[in-house]
């Protein structure tokens, strides 16, 4: 009530008004009697009435719509509770008195001349759980009455019953303590005398003996079978075996005998589908009922119902349905070939009955899962199979030689043909002078061959002679460190590639990417020693793969990596591919990403990379901010805990000591953010960008000109103006990562559109200071946007500082294993 009073949509009032309609037209219906009292869901009645019927069963004339009858249905429904008292005219109880009384639970009729209750007056009558007959003429009363309800309180105060056999059902009641009957006081009369109920004694009565020929049965789908049930007892049973259900042809054939009734059942060509069945055999007489079961078990061969192919990409399990009895043992074959199980793929099963339902499980499948898995089933019985195609990743480029889940091992023998001796011979001896002769041109080459545009010698067979025209513009694009001078120009190299390239020599890549440094050799890693796992990420570029990496360290025969791909690589990006390659070989720092080599034997061109297990640095500041519990990429993340001051700082001065690294080796980034930096384990922090940044974060970027996408929230003026990238410009942009990182990732200026977020940089005004950010940090950020870049903070001097404040602070904690 209090609702609809403060509800001001809601007129109280008027719902009063049809509540008590719906009482008055209740009330219509049920024609209730002067002496009752009817609601939606009681009649009570307690005042002496001389009808003879049952009360309510009278009523007025609705009309014969079809509509009035249902809503008089459901309105009989609702009654939960009956109460008569005092009727000293209703004698008997029949089922037409309770039949449309579905939802009653409870029935009292007590103290009125009750002398009779129909054997099934309460069939309608599911839910009873109370009965009071209390102070009734009642001198015999029937256990089957009561066999369909889980009763559990039955009134029989004041009832005196015939001593006899056909109450002796009570008196067992009574011994059980079953529905409160043992807390009751009842008699029964002889004729001569009345007694308690507890001492009445009957010889020939109790409740019947049973027995059958089989407790379990085990058989053969098709088979026939006879079981007998006997029911013996006084007085003697009536016994019938219960087959609802029951798929299998069957006859039942009675025989009865002194003191014994006995029925068989034949069953014929028994069914699978009666597998698990209890066949059960009742045995009853006026005292109460007994029964015995058998329980069947049908053998049958097995059947696949059910393999489904994955879904491409998406699932990671093949999932089955089998059926067959006894259960049977499963076993898979992959391309032909028994598969052997382990933590990485195993079977998932849950059984129930003669079912089998359960998966595949493959956990960070690959391209090299791909292919046929068949599906072996077998019992005693026989054996089927069923094959499917799994597909899971398309490969990026083919393998000639692998073995399922490995690098190909190296070829064993103990025996070789004269034949195969002598070839090997000839190709040993056809390979040695081809070294000779690539020694002699390489040394040719290096004496005559020309320079490079770095002013360094380098092999010409490394690329076809074209200059790279790439602008700076396009290369604004991508992340980018920039050699030999703090102007990025035309010569920018491409570290966030969004094109990627190609070499005619596979072996190496040569070439200075700083003008005092000496030639670069770039690892070259087998494409048969990468095995991917799963796809990280995709860009304009191509994909990005978490891989397993054979042969890379001596220490460790597989490393995790992250590999990227370039999809249909041009000249221009097989180029770039080259300088980035030579590039970032030189960059060696504990805060720049690791480069590992290239893979150029064959397409596309990949680039290996270190794998940080946390991934890129804004996802991961949102994951543990306030509002963790945020959808990135489609994904809730679930914070394993808070960042807090130290923890940030540590943050800020890994970063910071990374972009030292870089002005020392005269690079220049362009686009430094938090999106750009990965995370590895114990708050490891690195710079470094796969290219994927620009395709997921896009609203990060203002797109010029159709192609050119610019990370204006992170760029100084003289950058968007005028193009101009600097040593200082990172220096910028390295006080909105301090911003996105006390502001747990949030998008700077994400309140602006990109043409006022341009206004507003044009205009000289800064970010505002993060809630949480204490004012010496904001100090650094306001150092890093001052609006001439002379003027703004060296980033060694910012280093020492976070370094200090950091050491000032608690030590941090990790909060990643």
């Amino acid at each position: 009530m209090d609702l609809l009073l403060s509800t001001p949509r809601i007129c109280w009032w008027r719902v009063l008004f049809l509540l008590s309609i719906f009482q008055d037209y209740l009330s219509s219906m049920l024609d209730c009697p002067p002496t009752c009292s009817c609601t939606p869901t009681e009649i009570y009645c307690n005042k002496s009435d001389n009808g003879k019927f049952f009360p309510l069963l009278a009523l007025q004339d609705t009309g014969s719509n079809g509509n009035n009858s249902n809503n008089i249905q459901d309105l009989f429904k609702n009654i939960t509770s009956i109460h008569i008292e005092n009727w000293t005219g209703l004698q008997t109880l029949r089922d037409v008195d309770m039949e449309l009384y579905t939802g009653l639970q409870n029935l009292t009729i007590m103290n009125c001349n009750l002398r009779q209750i129909h054997a099934r007056a309460f069939a309608q009558n599911p839910h009873l759980r109370y009965i009071n007959l209390s102070k009734n003429p009642l001198t015999l009363l029937s256990w089957q009455l009561f066999q369909n309800l889980q009763l559990s309180e039955l009134r029989l105060d004041g009832v005196e019953f015939t001593c006899g056999c056909d109450v002796r059902w009570v008196q067992l009641w009574q011994q059980r303590a079953q529905a409160g009957l043992h807390t009751q006081q009842l008699y029964c009369h002889t004729g001569t005398s009345r007694i308690p109920l507890q001492a009445m004694d009957i010889s020939h009565c109790d409740l019947p003996d049973i027995s059958v020929s089989h407790k379990n049965l085990t058989l053969i789908e098709g088979a026939n079978v006879v079981v007998t049930c006997n029911g013996s007892g006084a007085p003697l049973p009536e016994v019938d075996w219960t087959v609802s259900g029951l798929h299998s042809i069957n006859t039942h054939q009675s025989s009865v005998r002194p003191n014994v009734h006995s029925i068989k059942l034949t069953l014929v060509n028994v069914s699978r589908e009666d597998n698990g069945f209890i066949l059960t055999c009742i045995a009853e007489n006026v005292v109460g009922m007994t029964n015995a079961s058998i329980h069947l078990t049908i053998h049958y061969p097995p059947a696949i119902l059910h393999l489904a192919e994955p879904e491409r990409q998406h699932d990671t399990c093949i999932q089955f349905t089998v059926r067959g009895s006894p259960q049977p043992s499963l076993r898979w074959l992959f391309n032909g070939k028994e598969l052997r199980q382990s933590q990485f793929v195993r079977t998932e099963v849950d059984d129930y009955q003669d079912y089998l339902e359960g998966c595949l499980v493959f956990r960070n499948p690959t391209h090299q899962n791909n292919g046929n898995y068949t599906l072996v089933a077998t019992n005693f019985l026989g054996t089927t199979t069923k094959m499917v195609y799994g597909h899971f990743l398309s490969a990026p480029f083919f393998y000639e030689d692998y073995e399922y889940g490995t690098p190909t091992p190296p070829l064993s023998g103990t025996h070789q043909s004269d034949e195969d001796t002598f070839g090997v011979s000839i190709a040993v001896g056809l390979a040695g002078f081809a070294c000779v002769l690539l020694i002699v041109l390489f040394v040719l080459i290096n004496k005559y061959g020309r320079r490079s545009k770095f002013g360094m010698k380098g092999p010409v067979a490394v690329i076809s002679g074209e200059e790279d025209s790439a602008s700076p513009l396009h290369h604004v694009n991508h992340g980018i460190l920039t050699p030999c001078g703090l102007d990025a120009g035309p010569d920018a190299v491409v570290i966030g590639m969004t094109r990627i390239p190609v070499i005619e020599n596979p072996q190496y890549f040569r070439h200075g990417h700083n003008c005092n440094k000496p030639t670069t050799y770039v690892q070259h890693v087998k494409r048969r020693d990468i095995v991917l796992k799963r796809e990280l990420g995709e860009g304009a570029f191509g994909k990005v793969f978490l891989a397993e990496c054979y042969n890379l360290s001596p220490t460790k025969d597989k490393t995790l990596v992250a590999v990227k791909t370039l999809k249909d690589p041009t000249l221009a990006a097989r180029k770039d591919f080259q300088r980035e390659a030579e590039l970032l070989t030189n960059l060696q720092h504990e805060h720049i990403v690791r480069f590992y080599g290239v893979c150029v034997d064959g397409d596309p061109l990949i680039m290996v990379f270190e794998y940080m297990k946390h991934g890129d640095l804004n996802k991961f500041l949102r994951a543990h901010g306030p509002d963790a519990m945020v959808l990135v990429d489609g994904q809730p993340l679930q914070s394993s805990g808070e960042l807090g001051l130290s923890q940030m700082l540590h943050i800020a001065t890994q970063i910071a000591s990374g972009m030292v690294y870089l002005a020392s080796q005269h690079f220049v980034h362009r686009d430094l953010a938090t999106r750009n930096c990965l995370v590895g384990n114990g708050l490891l922090v690195k710079i470094g960008d796969f290219g994927m940044s620009r395709d997921i974060y896009s609203a990060d970027y203002y797109r010029v000109g159709g192609q050119t996408m610019l990370p204006i929230r992170w760029m100084t003026p003289e950058s968007i103006m005028y193009r101009k990238f600097s040593t200082e410009s990172d220096v910028w942009s390295f006080g909105v990562i301090l911003w996105e990182i006390f502001t747990y990732g949030k998008q700077p200026w994400h309140q602006l559109s990109n043409t006022e977020v341009i206004e507003c940089t044009m205009q000289g005004q800064v970010l505002d200071r993060p809630r949480i950010c204490p004012k010496e940090v904001y100090d650094i950020m306001l150092g890093c946007w001052q609006r001439e870049p002379q003027q703004r903070l060296n980033i060694k001097d910012i280093q020492k500082i976070l370094y200090a404040m950091g050491k000032a602070t608690p030590a941090y904690l990790d909060i990643l294993g």
